[in-house]
């Protein structure tokens, strides 16, 4: 069976409590405060049985104008509302700051409920009736039923039971999720049970026993118990008014305006980016960086209002814009939002979320307002485009996807799926499920290749740039995948720990080939005994770095090896005397350090780096005060 939630808004004292006494028996009015003023404060919650056997959740929500925040938390996730208009008063201002909330949370479903027709006569009862007509014209309402009723003598109370289980018929199934949210809108305690959360179960399922995450605290908690209109059930679907208690969860830590959710299926932001339509009735526009009070679910957030094509925005216009608050919330894409002004408080604007957890924009950059605005109406495959393509080269993984666009598991997998047989989109890593647009793929190979190229001009001499000063120039993952592909594609040639460019060609020039030669010449000649570098540039009269560059290009091309900081021997010595060091070793099994100067016949200068560099090259093993060959 469907879950359906009734709602009801109007302007105070117009009988929303009383009208939902009268058809289930339950005054939702419960607070003291609420019974001494005769007014809703809070929200209040009820349910009825339809004739059709059709269950329904009803939340009555306050109409005077303080309470307006809590009224906007009881729309929220509500299915049909009953707009209550008083027969002896008429439309009051709460009725169209209430209208305007639910057209702005996009309610499709309701009538209007005209109350106390036992204090009218038939005349005024028509006028009434008439000013309703023309107060619904363009919203919508326009065409719906308008039902006469009085609570106190009962009249019409069996239309308006009939009206609803009409609209209940009409009323689609709630969309398909596997995402479990529920906007918490009160917290307390009861004895025996500990602490209890209520909402509206707006998407997804919760099960006796599950692990929860409060959102966006991030505190978790086990499911102990899960109460449905009264009565203790295992699961809760969306659409249900849920109550919730929980193993060791305290109070104090749990807010109302949070939400309850799987761990890590939601992300807290300070930033959200939207679809804002400013309100007809605004009297002046809105200016950029204006301080709004945003509603969204059950939560009152302030921020800064960033109008990303313009500098105000006109009443009655919808613009792109993006939310920076003061505290972090945790959305989905489509979710419905009310905008209210700092001060005084009013209702001015809503709409809908096209981004929940989106980058800081900067203003009138016309490819970010254009992408936004697609996200509005776009099908599925240019949404996730869209939000792979902005992340550049860092990728978007399936979590935040989810969130981006409101998809359920199977339609996301499908949609991503046609993107990556389409070679649009890459799948960057596997166990995290982070994808990389092409575009991202190729911007990222470009600035590889810049890289390599500068590294090579600044560098004439050197063979290629190390791998891992390359690597920390990029983030790793999307680094690893686009430089095995330049690898695989030849693009690029990696020699041990250093990378280069395919082209790339050391060519000496006529000065440095003279410098080569003597160095060379030098290393060569001196055989086991050579001048130590800086020693070797002063002594050659060359420039130090010079020098350092045609050294290196040396050791690249290994004619010159490096043995310890500053000491470096030419090639054929260092061959030579390993090999006479092996032979003694096969012919005796082992030797001590006198022994290894008596074979290479050098001083202790040369001797300990040495003897440690053919330890460090796995050519001999140390075993207390001798060496022997490391292998056969």
């Amino acid at each position: 069976m469907k879950q359906i939630i009734l709602g009801t808004a109007g302007h105070i004292d117009h009988g929303k409590t009383s009208l939902i006494k009268a058809v289930t028996g339950t005054d939702t009015d419960r607070l003291k405060e609420e019974k001494l003023r005769g007014i809703t404060i809070e929200l209040g919650f009820a349910s009825l049985d339809l004739p059709s056997g059709q269950h329904l959740g009803i939340v009555d929500v306050p109409g005077h104008e303080k309470f307006v925040k809590n009224m906007v938390a009881g729309a929220t996730g509500i299915d049909i509302v009953a707009m209550v208009i008083a027969a002896d008063e008429g439309v009051m201002p709460q009725t169209r700051e209430h209208m305007e909330i639910c057209t702005l949370l996009d309610v499709r479903y309701g009538m209007v409920v005209l109350t106390k027709i036992d204090l009218v006569d038939e005349e005024w009862l028509e006028l009434a009736q008439e000013d309703i007509r023309d107060f619904t014209q363009g919203t919508f309402l326009e065409g719906s039923p308008i039902i006469p009723v009085s609570s106190i003598t009962g009249q019409g109370l069996a239309e308006f039971i009939q009206a609803l289980d009409d609209f209940s018929r009409k009323i689609p199934a709630r969309k398909p999720t596997s995402l479990f949210r529920l906007p918490i809108d009160r917290v307390f305690t009861m004895k025996g049970f500990g602490t209890v959360i209520t909402g509206t179960l707006t998407s997804g399922r919760v099960g006796v026993g599950e692990t929860i995450m409060i959102y966006p605290g991030g505190i978790t908690s086990k499911v102990r118990g899960i109460q449905v209109h009264n009565q203790s059930v295992n699961e809760a679907s969306a659409g249900m008014r849920t109550a919730i208690n929980f193993q060791g969860l305290e109070k104090a830590v749990v807010n109302r305006g949070e939400i309850l959710s799987s761990p890590g299926a939601l992300k807290a932001s300070y930033m959200v980016d939207l679809s804002l339509h400013f309100l007809a009735s605004n009297r002046k526009p809105v200016k950029n960086r204006t301080r709004v009070r945003f509603h969204t679910g059950t939560s009152e957030v302030l921020g800064n209002l960033i109008l990303l094509d313009r500098e105000e925005l006109a009443p009655d216009d919808t613009a792109i814009a993006q939310l920076r608050l003061d505290s972090p919330v945790a959305l989905v894409k489509d979710d419905r939002f009310v905008i209210r002004s700092y001060s005084p408080v009013r209702t001015i604007g809503g709409g809908q979320v096209l981004n929940p957890i989106p980058p800081k924009h900067k203003r009138f950059k016309p490819e970010v307002i254009a992408g936004l605005s697609g996200l509005v109406d776009q099908d599925p495959e240019a949404i996730i485009n869209f939000h792979v393509q902005a992340s550049d080269y860092l990728g978007v993984s399936f979590t935040d996807l989810k969130l981006m666009t409101n998809l359920s598991d199977k339609q996301l997998e499908n949609t991503l799926q046609r993107l990556l047989s389409q070679k649009t989109i890459i799948l960057m890593d596997r166990e995290y499920r982070l994808y990389m647009h092409q575009k991202g793929f190729d911007q990222l190979k470009g600035e590889i290749h810049t890289y390599l190229d500068q590294y090579h001009r600044n560098n004439p001499l050197k063979n290629g740039m190390p791998k891992e000063e390359l690597k920390s120039k990029f983030p790793p993952k999307p680094f690893t995948l686009v430089l095995n592909q330049m690898l695989k594609d030849q693009e690029i040639v990696q020699e041990e720990e250093t990378v280069r460019l395919a082209a790339h060609k050391v060519a000496l020039q006529v000065d440095q080939t003279e410098v080569r030669r003597q160095i060379l010449n030098t290393y060569r000649q001196n055989g086991l005994t050579p001048p130590y570098f800086k020693e070797l540039s002063q002594t050659l009269d060359i420039e130090p770095l010079r020098a350092k560059d045609v050294l290196l290009l040396l050791v690249g091309e290994k004619q010159i090896v490096k043995v310890k900081e500053d000491l470096y021997f030419h090639s054929e010595a260092l061959d030579h005397l390993k090999n006479k060091m092996i032979a003694f070793l096969k012919a005796h099994g082992e030797m001590s350090t006198p022994q290894f100067k008596e074979i290479a016949g050098v001083s202790r200068k040369y001797l300990i780096p040495l003897i440690e560099y053919f330890d460090s090259q796995n050519v001999t093993i140390r075993i207390g005060d001798m060496r022997k060959l490391r292998r056969a």
